[in-house]
């Protein structure tokens, strides 16, 4: 890639933290990072090496590549657009690539705002999960100048293990919605699937291996379908975040009067069971709609 870059990655969570570390093991790049809570950063500069910047401005000034992982629409205006944000401080002629699962109206926004200093934005959310993070195997979607992604693909690849091109501005967002549709069904049938077997008192070993061969197989399923059963939901990504996700796909759903029945009914029971106390518990916890509701 010949000379070092100067990259900024602003946000060190669940997902964050551990794709900032592929990053800077990778030693393509000069990287600087940021995050609102400062022992996070801190904890982050012991195992890895990267500057450790104690301001938005610090991080992103002189940044060719600005890298974003954040929680929800609200952190992403925020760190980009407020009066204490990051905009004014850009590179003009820097790329910004956002690993944010957020709505497909902010990845508009966004590029169509960072479009006026001539910066190239991409929205690039991701899955597989905290695991897939720390194994630097997620999944990227991206959408935006396709060009532009295949010029800082080798930094992306760093933390994943395949980057899909999906079209347009806001089409990696719209690609994730798909994909976090698709996992709602997935843990719904699978968790009335494995509820049924418990109750015909089915050994679970033998079931989990005979069906995880076959047609009903899922990703859910061999990861998550021993520890639903054993009632263990402590496996990374939180419901909470979950329903930010789906409520993002309903939203959209108006938009282009998609009809999502099923989606809506499993956001529903998300919502509930954070009622019931499980903001943290990871989406498999779905399982316990029923026992929790009887």
């Amino acid at each position: 890639m010949g000379k070092k870059r100067n990259v900024a990655f602003i946000g060190l969570g669940t997902m964050g933290y551990p794709m900032a570390g592929h990053l800077s093991k990778s030693g393509l790049v000069n990287l600087r990072v940021f995050n609102r809570t400062i022992d996070k950063a801190t904890k982050w500069g012991q195992e890895y090496d990267g500057e450790i910047c104690l301001s938005l401005e610090q991080a992103v000034t002189e940044a060719d590549v600005v890298i974003t992982c954040t929680g929800r629409d609200e952190d992403m205006l925020e760190i980009v657009l407020s009066n204490n944000g990051m905009y004014s401080h850009l590179k003009e002629g820097s790329v910004f690539i956002d690993h944010t699962t957020t709505s497909f109206k902010l990845a508009k926004k966004l590029n169509q705002s960072l479009q006026s200093k001539n910066i190239t934005f991409i929205d690039a959310p991701v899955s597989g999960g905290e695991a897939g993070a720390i194994n630097g195997v997620l999944s990227v979607m991206a959408g935006g100048d396709h060009s532009e992604l295949e010029r800082n693909s080798e930094l992306v690849e760093s933390y994943s293990k395949n980057i899909s091109y999906m079209g347009e501005s806001g089409s990696g967002q719209l690609a994730k919605m798909v994909n976090q549709i698709c996992i709602a069904g997935l843990l719904q049938g699978l968790s009335e699937g494995l509820l049924f077997a418990e109750a015909e008192n089915i050994d679970m070993d033998s079931l989990l291996s005979a069906i995880s061969g076959g047609a009903a197989q899922s990703w859910q399923m061999v990861n998550r379908g021993h520890t639903m059963h054993q009632r263990e939901f402590d496996f990374g990504f939180a419901i909470k975040w979950m329903v930010k996700d789906l409520g993002y796909c309903i939203d959209q759903a108006k938009d282009n009067k998609t009809n999502l029945p099923f989606t809506k009914e499993v956001y529903d029971r998300y919502i509930n069971l954070i009622d019931k106390g499980h903001t943290h518990s990871d989406t498999s916890a779905l399982m316990l709609f029923d026992e929790l509701n009887n």
